[in-house]
């Protein structure tokens, strides 16, 4: 189980990583509205990667709930200790949920391009906040698993 659970999360944080090569265009432009070129660069990927990549785009949602499934059945078999699977849990849990409350909805959005500049810019780096959580996140969980 753990041998699952952990390529599940290598796999979310080489999602995360291709998602991070994307959205570090918009990085240091914190306030200001970012420019074309690279809203453009970034919706054009948010574009392909959210819809018109199905079905390879529901391979993500399938490894967060193998991943997710993976680390219970990890708790069950007292491979790690308790207090350890249930934090691995929380966090897996709280990514899952930022990802898919906020992150791919907002994602699709940018790939529409359907936003002023200012407020696709504001959608841009929102997300660029959000997978940089979710790969910090991740990476611990991952930190978690190994460690123990």
């Amino acid at each position: 189980m753990r041998l699952l659970t952990c390529t599940g999360l290598g796999f979310l944080l080489a999602v995360l990583w291709f998602d991070l090569m994307f959205d570090v265009q918009a990085w240091k432009f914190t306030t200001d509205q970012v420019p074309e070129n690279i809203r453009e660069s970034i919706a054009t990927y948010y574009a392909r990667v959210t819809t018109s990549a199905r079905p390879m785009n529901l391979a993500v949602a399938s490894m967060m709930l193998v991943t997710l499934v993976s680390e219970v059945g990890t708790m069950i078999e007292a491979q790690i200790s308790l207090w350890r699977s249930l934090v691995t849990i929380s966090l897996t849990l709280g990514a899952i949920a930022l990802a898919a409350s906020h992150t791919v909805p907002t994602a699709r959005r940018i790939g529409a391009r359907i936003d002023d500049a200012q407020h696709h810019s504001l959608l841009i780096r929102s997300v660029l906040r959000d997978h940089r959580i979710c790969f910090v996140t991740i990476f611990v969980v991952l930190l978690l698993q190994l460690m123990s």
